[in-house]
Formats: C-alpha cells, sequence, structure tokens
C-alpha cells in the first residue's frame, strides 16, 4: 500500500497538476492539505474518475485537509478532539481497509508565526490535543499514522539554512520540543528510517529563488505506530515536482507499507 501526503497549497491552483502528479505516482492513499475549499466546491469528481473515493475536511479560503483512496475508507472522522471552539480544518481520519486495515490520520499543523503570539499558543495548544488523540490511538495496540504538514523544521539539519530559522515557529524551542515528546511516545519518523544527514527537503518558498537555490526545509512528515512500523518497506521525497508548471511550494512525501 502507497500512502502519500501532499500540502497543495489550494486545490484551485492546483486543479491540473494534482491530477498529473497522482496519474504518475499513482498512490493508493493520498492524504492531502491546504485544500483552500468548502466542502461542497472541491472538485470530487475528476478524483472519483480515476477511482479515488473522497473526503474531505473543509475551510473557505484556507487550511482544509482531504483523503483521497482507491480502498474502502471506514470510520471517517472530521477534526482534532479538544477544543470544541477550534473551527479550523487541520485533521481528519479514516481507517483505510486493505488487507490489512491501516488507520490513516491527515493533518496540517498550525504554522505559529508570528512568536511569541496568540497564534505560536495557538499551534502549542493543537499539538498539545495531538498528543492526546495519539496516546488514545496507541492503546488500540494497532497500525495507524498520522501524516501531513506539521511545520515543524525537527532538527537544524533539516533547513538548508538553519541561522535563517532561529527565531521563526517552525523551529523554536519549544516547538521541537513539543514535536519530540510526541515523537518519544512510541512513533518511528519514517523518512529518517530510510534517509540519513542533511539536503532532504519537503518545502521551497515562492520567493527569491528558493526551489534553485535548493533553500528548503524539510517540515512534512510521516509518524508511525509500532505496529505501522512493523510494516514500512519505504519512504521517499519526492522532490522533483517542485519544478514542474505551477507547484505547489510543498513536494509529496509517501511511505510504502506491506498492508
Amino acid at each position: 500500500m502507497k500512502i502519500a501526503s501532499f500540502n497543495i497549497n489550494g486545490i484551485k491552483a492546483r486543479i491540473n497538476a494534482l491530477p498529473d502528479w497522482l496519474d504518475e505516482a499513482l498512490p493508493d492513499v493520498a492524504l492531502l492539505q491546504e485544500i483552500k475549499s468548502v466542502d461542497e466546491a472541491f472538485p470530487r469528481e475528476i478524483f472519483e474518475d480515476r477511482g479515488y473515493r473522497v473526503e474531505t475536511h473543509g475551510q473557505k479560503g484556507f487550511n482544509g485537509v482531504a483523503i483521497l483512496s482507491r480502498l474502502p475508507l471506514e470510520d471517517v472522522t472530521r477534526g482534532l478532539p479538544g477544543d470544541a471552539e477550534d473551527e479550523q480544518s487541520r485533521w481528519i481520519e479514516a481507517t483505510v481497509m486493505g488487507d490489512r486495515p491501516i488507520r490513516v490520520c491527515g493533518l496540517y499543523l498550525p504554522n505559529g508565526n508570528p512568536a511569541p503570539g496568540p497564534k505560536y499558543d495557538y499551534k502549542l495548544a493543537w499539538m498539545e490535543r495531538m498528543q492526546a488523540r495519539a496516546a488514545e490511538l496507541l492503546t488500540l495496540e494497532e497500525p495507524f499514522l498520522m501524516a501531513g504538514d506539521y511545520n515543524i523544521i525537527p532538527q537544524d539539519e533539516d533547513a538548508r539554512r538553519p541561522e535563517a530559522w532561529r527565531k521563526d515557529a517552525l523551529a523554536l524551542p519549544d516547538s521541537r520540543a513539543a514535536y519530540r515528546r510526541i515523537l518519544n511516545m512510541g512513533f518511528t519518523e519514517a523518512f529518517r528510517t530510510r534517509q540519513a544527514g542533511p539536503g532532504h527537503y519537503t518545502f521551497w518558498d515562492y520567493q527569491a529563488g528558493a526551489w534553485n537555490r535548493g533553500d528548503g526545509i524539510r517540515i512534512d512528515h510521516f509518524l508511525l505506530s509500532p505496529e505501522c512500523a512493523d510494516l514500512l518497506e519505504d519512504c521517499q521525497i519526492d522532490a522533483e515536482i517542485r519544478g514542474y508548471e505551477k507547484p505547489s511550494d510543498h513536494v509529496p512525501i509517501w511511505v510504502r507499507l506491506r498492508a
């Protein structure tokens, strides 16, 4: 089973690029972030015609997450538990019914800038809620993963110019510590089981020719539960997509599981 995560930075802007990538990469499941569309406006027919089931948790103009799956989906839930007043669409869950069911959690973690400030407070509080949800899922002792745009640069080696991010919410000590607390619950960060060292990125800003200069950061991650990590065969970043016509500022990252 190939499961991909891709922050598309707007379905309207990626209305051609996203289907082209799906046709090329052929993921069984694609977890999308920043669809920037209400549910009823999402162009589901384009993906249904390619054999994908479509589940969205949308929001007008920004945020929004979705699941595209060639396999049946069960128990689809929307929204991260823990704050009934949170109206931002950043979390969607479903069980993918392959030969071995896999629970997938697609997420778009808050950016948090400017920091300090209320947006940074929201980011850290959101991560606390995510940790609580992860703890609940771990008690089931079943394969599950949490994947998406984490807006976290885990270590300096995950940025081409780490000094440029010292005061950014993506790399502040409290952000990294919150990420480590989740990781240390027993999760496996899939990409680092396959690739070590610097030079691996999933985001290049549109400004100042960042892509051409290789000035990227790695902020899109797959965290696998112990039961899911046992199924891991591969994890790669499709970096070349950033050089395609009308690209997102992110690129896809994917895992292959024995499932």
